[in-house]
């Protein structure tokens, strides 16, 4: 086999590495981002198969779950609203405490 340098140098092919089409998906951009909404999906028990087989019959031992979280992340502005909605719904529940305490 070639190396990489030698298939670049070479003029047929020389056009792959300035075209786009060619290039390398960037880790960032691989896996599609989903809001909260479907982030259930990454735990609710209705998404997730037991794999025994793969598509060939070979023998196998892996769930759904796992393809999930390879193709799908959520989003992040989503997780830090997300995150932030959970901080200020225990802040008003500190408070409702304490208001109830001092009245009784």
């Amino acid at each position: 086999m070639s190396s990489q340098e030698e298939i670049l140098s070479d003029g047929r092919f020389s056009c792959v590495a300035r075209d786009p089409r060619f290039w390398e998906m960037p880790e960032k951009e691989r896996k599609v981002k989903i809001d909260k909404r479907f982030r259930a999906m990454f735990h609710d028990k209705k998404f997730k198969l037991r794999y025994t087989v793969d598509k060939r019959g070979r023998p196998v031992n892996y769930s759904s779950a796992e393809n999930l979280r390879k193709f799908y992340a959520l989003s992040e502005s989503d997780s830090d609203l997300s995150e932030s909605d959970g901080k200020e719904l225990t802040g008003k529940k500190k408070k409702k405490r304490k208001a109830k305490g001092k009245g009784e």
